[in-house]
């Protein structure tokens, strides 16, 4: 299996902290975002990696060659000319899944102790072109699911915009998304033509014709890294699981 670290991002939420440095680089404790992921998908036994960067992208480079990229083989999709959003950065790299087999996609700026290897193996298991760790918790933005947890929709909280792929009779459950998922390569038939544009995007576009599910993981922690304020919740969370991460 592949694997994709969503690290392009400006970082605007986590300012002044991203004025000098890439969202990837800053760190819990004494270990970088980008290292912490990296270690965490090599303990589910995933040594081929590639990195999208934009922001700081020399830094990033630079970081990797110096740790020897983790005694992995990563690839960097660079995307300094134009930021790409996460389906768009995932269509860019999309020749690194050439395999034909799923890969994981994830986001560089959270903090999770989900075993990698039970969501694999609940996508291995299923039918799905893609399984999408989602948790019961707060946040603004849902992915609605049938009650098979088939992917259906999605919806804005705040302002009530809501996009149906799938009718259904009864109501939809409601989940957050959690930045991680398996991905079968089926789906790159479903990129839309544009460069510029979000996985959920993708999803709602696939979801029409193709089943995606979720992977409900609400018993695990989970922290978005994203936010200034979390950091500090970070560094207390990171104590706890830091075993997960290999470090």
């Amino acid at each position: 299996m592949r694997a994709m670290i969503l690290a392009a991002g400006l970082g605007t939420r986590l300012k002044p902290l991203t004025d000098n440095t890439p969202k990837a680089l800053l760190k819990i404790k004494d270990k970088t975002l980008l290292e912490l992921q990296i270690k965490k998908i090599k303990s589910a036994g995933i040594r081929e990696i590639v990195i999208n960067v934009h922001h700081f992208a020399d830094m990033i480079t630079e970081f990797l060659e110096q740790n020897k990229l983790f005694d992995c083989s990563i690839e960097i999709s660079d995307e300094t000319e134009k930021l790409l959003d996460t389906g768009g950065g995932l269509k860019k790299a999309s020749a690194f899944f050439s395999d034909g087999k799923p890969f994981l996609l994830q986001n560089v700026d959270i903090l999770s102790n989900i075993n990698l290897n039970l969501l694999t193996a609940s996508h291995n298991s299923s039918t799905s072109l893609a399984t999408l760790a989602v948790q019961d918790r707060k946040s603004l933005r849902k992915i609605l699911f049938n009650n098979e947890m088939i992917f259906s929709g999605w919806m804005n909280e705040k302002s009530g915009e809501r996009i149906i792929s799938r009718i259904q009779n009864s109501e939809f459950i409601s989940r957050s998304f959690s930045g991680i998922q398996i991905v079968d390569p089926t789906i790159f038939k479903y990129f839309p033509d544009k460069d510029v544009f979000s996985l959920i995007e993708l999803y709602l576009n696939a979801a029409k014709n193709e089943k995606i599910v979720g992977y409900d993981h609400s018993s695990d922690e989970w922290l978005d890294l994203g936010k200034v304020e979390n950091l500090n919740t970070a560094e207390k969370l990171f104590d706890r699981i830091r075993n997960t991460y290999q470090v």
